[in-house]
């Protein structure tokens, strides 16, 4: 799942290609990955992209006042093409490609653009146009961006006081803090040497001030590592990158020892032992605490 390192890459990729950019027209093949109908998307047809930015986990192509806002989801991504003006059109079906994006050629008559595809059959990559992206419902609920210099220590500890959900749980719940999924809360975790399964409100004020470097420090490092690569070569970066999560069975990179993994319906979780539980492994599932 793209997270806030990837998307906020994404969000520069495009401003260096899109920006200054007029839309020729935006073909919807799947449609259930449009969730708006006024204004139609065919309204940023003729449009000039102006700016982009990053909500959270959401991209926002400002076009001429009207936005086009993107969710890549669990298993979407953006694919940018250099000329697009080939290219034959797809029906929908079986195909990944959920929304083409065509842009105005250039000097050279190139049309480039870019395509979202999603691969699976859970499909939940998301586009919408409106002419306000608080509008959105997804943007409207997001809570604090974890890179925004309002995110201080006090803010996390405000945040963290009296919760009574795990810590990884926290971490991923994008009305408390926006941007951060299950892979970089596993690092983010690690870093903070603390179990995923802590009671967010059990923190002390050393161990809140730990969580919050761990964050901005994992983050502000996956977005510097992803600084100016192309988008396809994002997802190779994001997993060379990783620490923990996606590692089970090899040695920690800090102390050696074996990266564990808990499993649930939908997702899993891994960590090291040696440095997060204090040597102990983390129950199972159905249990979700640590064994004694």
């Amino acid at each position: 799942m793209p997270e806030l390192p990837e998307v906020e890459s994404l969000t520069h990729f495009l401003r260096e290609r899109a920006v200054g950019r007029t839309v020729l027209g935006v073909d919807v093949v799947a449609i259930q990955a449009l969730k708006t109908f006024d204004p139609p998307v065919t309204a940023l047809g003729g449009l000039t992209i102006t700016a982009v930015a990053r909500h959270g986990k959401f991209l926002d192509l400002d076009c001429d006042g009207l936005h086009l806002v993107i969710h890549l989801a669990r298993a979407g991504w953006l694919r940018w093409r250099d000329d697009l003006s080939g290219a034959k059109p797809v029906r929908p079906g079986k195909s990944p490609l959920a929304v083409r994006v065509r842009l105005a050629p250039d000097e050279e008559g190139l049309a480039p653009g870019f395509e979202l595809t999603e691969a699976g059959t859970q499909k939940r990559l998301a586009v919408y146009v409106t002419k306000n992206p608080d509008e959105v419902p997804g943007i409207a609920a997001l809570g604090p961006d974890p890179l925004d210099e309002s995110f201080t220590v006090e803010a996390l500890k405000r945040i963290v006081g009296g919760n009574r959900i795990q810590i990884k749980g926290l971490l991923r719940d994008q009305k408390i803090v926006a941007g951060i999924g299950n892979a970089y809360s596993d690092e983010v975790l690690h870093a903070a040497k603390m179990s995923p399964f802590k009671i967010a409100a059990t923190l002390t004020d050393a161990q809140i001030a730990d969580l919050h470097e761990a964050i901005v420090t994992t983050l502000q490092e996956a977005v510097e590592r992803a600084h100016g690569l192309a988008a396809k070569d994002l997802k190779a970066e994001k997993k060379s990158g990783l620490r923990v999560h996606n590692r089970a069975g090899q040695p920690c990179d800090v102390c050696g020892d074996t990266i564990r993994e808990v499993s649930f319906a939908d997702s899993s979780l891994q960590y090291c032992p040696t440095c997060q539980t204090g040597g102990k492994p983390l129950a199972d599932r159905r249990l979700s605490r640590l064994l004694k």
